[in-house]
Formats: structure tokens, sequence, C-alpha cells
């Protein structure tokens, strides 16, 4: 049986498809819900993920927030990217990290 970093590392996870589309297997539906779990699972991520409630984030932003170093918080925000709480967006020539449906879930967690 392949591991979810294998099965997803060959698919397209554009997040907007992903979402458009209704999960079609159970094993899908398994590795969808392993990666959103490790992205919620730790305290960090779930305080990053509160902080972009409230508002938009580029990088530098988050990082004087969580006063985490570069490499630290951009290793947490890709982990919530992959687990669906997080997308990217360019706006005004930044690069800014968004909060999805799928991060809500810090609404309700602690």
């Amino acid at each position: 049986m392949p591991n979810a970093r294998a099965v997803f590392r060959n698919r397209d996870t554009n997040l907007s498809e992903k979402r458009s589309k209704p999960i079609r297997s159970i094993e899908e539906n398994r590795l969808y819900h392993t990666r959103y779990l490790r992205a919620i699972n730790s305290p960090l991520r779930r305080e990053i993920l509160r902080f972009l409630h409230k508002d938009c984030s580029t990088i530098e932003d988050l990082q004087s927030k969580t006063r985490l170093d570069k490499a630290t918080l951009k290793w947490h925000l890709d982990i919530l990217e992959h687990g669906f709480c997080v997308e990217k967006q360019v706006k005004q020539g930044k690069l800014i990290y968004k909060f999805t449906q799928e991060g809500r879930v810090v609404d309700f967690l602690d």
C-alpha cells in the first residue's frame, strides 16, 4: 500500500481543484484526512492559523508575530498548505498566506 507522500507527490494537488471534486475513494479520503490531521495536530501550527484567521499575512508578518526563524516558519506553513489549511497568493507583488475553509477548524480547537 503506498504512503500518502508517494500518492500525492505524483498527483496534481491544486487546492481549488481538490475541493471542487468529491473524494472518490476510501483511500483518497484516508490520505486527505492524514494530511489534514498532521497539519492541525501541532499547537504551533494552530497558533499560525489563528494569526492567519485575523488577516492574510506575508511570511515576514508571521515571523514577527510568531518569533520563529524563517526556515522553521516556512516548514510549518508548507505542512499547513499540504494539509489544505492555508494557500499562497501573490498580492501586489508579495507572497501572502491565506486561511482556507479547512483552516477554520482552529475556531473549535483548544
